[in-house]
């Protein structure tokens, strides 16, 4: 799974807005992982593609980061609700987080 993804400055206001929706519908699909290492793996790259394009201001570059990230989301989408057929042990990370000291 290759997720790469963009910009947020020097654009259109409607092109900011379409990425930060966009930003926000990954973020929340990424939390959706059942399993602790993908759901961290997919929010840290969700996250750093971001950060990696926060300058793109070329509008074919940035309409190809859109398209890339689209079809990420819709990747996102098909492996969390593929996932979700399956049960996964917590890891001890997530043991830790559960219990209350």
């Amino acid at each position: 799974m290759s997720l790469h993804w963009g910009p947020l400055v020097n654009m259109a206001s409607s092109s900011k807005a379409q990425v930060l929706s966009l930003y926000r519908m990954l973020i929340r699909e990424s939390k959706k992982f059942p399993s602790y290492n993908y759901r961290t793996y997919a929010l840290r790259r969700v996250k750093d593609g971001f950060r990696e394009n926060l300058a793109v201001d070329n509008p074919k570059t940035l309409d190809g980061l859109l398209n890339q990230a689209r079809e990420s989301l819709a990747v996102i989408k098909r492996q969390v609700s593929i996932g979700q057929y399956y049960t996964t042990q917590k890891t001890v990370v997530e043991d830790q987080r559960s219990r209350h000291f």
